[in-house]
């Protein structure tokens, strides 16, 4: 029981930002997802730390500048660490929480969607969540389609951990967004 809430508080302070930290130059998107939303370009990245180790580099792809549910973009992630993907999705549903957005309900039924997406990750795997218009967030794994909720209320809460003004994680925010 110890170990399980020593984990679940690693993940929880895995979602802290550290001050000027930056990610290098983003890797190309996947080409499924190239395919899938075309001309999207990198607007800005940066590194999650927790503690001075890198959790892992975020990218903020979109085919212009800002943060618009009425247009396709990407946020892809590089881990650096092993992390499960039950506790992936159980932090999303917290921040989630924490932004105001999605009711109790919302936010279970969306726990356990994405508890079944996303997978347990290691160093050098890559998650990619794409969003399409008017709602569809597709999640690809180290290039590959692995799942997708169609709502429009989950992909601007799901989106909104990043990129929503009122995230926990303002520098990482502004970072994405090349705002800093």
């Amino acid at each position: 029981m110890a170990r399980r809430a020593l984990v679940a508080a690693f993940v929880a302070l895995a979602f802290a930002v550290a001050p000027g930290a930056n990610a290098t130059t983003p890797p190309p998107l996947p080409s499924a997802v190239s395919a899938l939303a075309p001309g999207l370009l990198p607007q800005g990245g940066g590194v999650l730390t927790f503690f001075g180790l890198s959790i892992y580099d975020g990218w903020y792809w979109s085919s212009g500048r800002g943060w618009s549910l009425e247009q396709p973009f990407a946020l892809d992630l590089h881990y650096h660490r092993k992390l499960e993907g039950a506790k992936i999705a159980e932090r999303s549903v917290e921040e989630i929480a924490q932004l105001g957005l999605g009711n109790a309900s919302q936010r279970a039924r969306w726990g356990e969607r994405m508890r079944a997406i996303f997978p347990d990750v290691k160093k050098g795997d890559r998650i990619t969540g794409v969003h399409l218009p008017p709602g569809t967030v597709r999640y690809f794994f180290n290039g590959r389609p692995i799942g997708d909720i169609a709502d429009p209320e989950f992909a601007r809460a799901f989106f909104g951990i990043w990129l929503d003004p009122r995230t926990s994680r303002r520098d990482f925010r502004s970072k994405l967004l090349n705002e800093s």
